[in-house]
């Protein structure tokens, strides 16, 4: 039987770009209407390699869109290019219970998600759809 997922970590890696809290919220808002566990990662794959993560509420992405940037910040990771801080990534996903992990940002941040999918701490296999990555 499939692992139910419970827990969803987003995060923002990159460069700042316009509507990045807005996407956020949306993804807050709706895993937790949902019924999700919602965790927010900051610093983008840095942060999640460094377990800088915090549990989000609705009161978490209330009046944000507005706000210039982005609440979870953003940073570029270096390490998380190679493959051993990708398996690093991955410990860290199993060890905050992080189910499924939602990333925003461009190019990089794509090309990190996609090597992270193959390393997701259960047996589902990622599914690949219309160039995302996605665990299901």
């Amino acid at each position: 039987m499939e692992k139910q997922i419970k827990t969803i970590g987003v995060l923002t890696s990159g460069g700042d770009a316009p509507g990045m809290n807005a996407a956020v919220r949306a993804v807050v808002r709706t895993g937790l209407h949902k019924g999700f566990r919602m965790i927010g990662i900051q610093r983008g794959y840095n942060g999640l390699l460094n377990g800088e993560c915090f549990e989000m509420n609705l009161r978490s992405v209330s009046n944000i869109i507005s706000a210039g940037g982005t609440i979870l910040y953003t940073a570029r990771c270096l390490e998380f290019k190679t493959k051993e801080g990708q398996d690093k990534g991955a410990a860290k996903c199993r060890e905050l219970g992080i189910d499924a992990l939602v990333v925003i940002g461009g190019d990089g941040s794509y090309r990190g998600a996609r090597e992270l999918a193959p390393r997701h701490p259960d047996d589902r296999p990622a599914r690949h759809h219309r160039q995302r990555y996605c665990l299901q």
